[in-house]
């Protein structure tokens, strides 16, 4: 699909322990994008979101907000190229992927 995007995100803040991942997970069922989401090590929440320009967008602006509990303090993006993922999962946290 050409008019798909892709847009890998991490957010820092009060984002974990309070509900982010699974919110995230619904909210993108919701709006019809495919990616996952997972907390990483030092704090964070990573995501991918890919679809329409519409729907990533509203999932990236989601994000900046948070779920009920939660306190955004900044988002990073960075716009990638699609990868045709199917679904939207909640991923582990990575284990040896963030090594010094």
């Amino acid at each position: 699909m050409s008019d798909k995007v892709r847009v890998h995100v991490w957010v820092r803040g009060r984002v974990q322990g309070v509900g982010f991942r699974a919110y995230t997970e619904a909210m993108a069922r919701k709006v019809g994008v495919q990616g996952w989401v997972r907390n990483l090590r030092d704090g964070r929440v990573e995501a991918v979101f890919e679809g329409s320009p519409s729907a990533v967008e509203a999932m990236v602006a989601w994000c900046e907000q948070g779920s009920p509990g939660s306190k955004v303090e900044s988002l990073e993006r960075r716009s990638e190229a699609p990868e045709d993922l199917e679904g939207f999962q909640i991923r582990p946290t990575p284990q040896e992927q963030e090594g010094s």
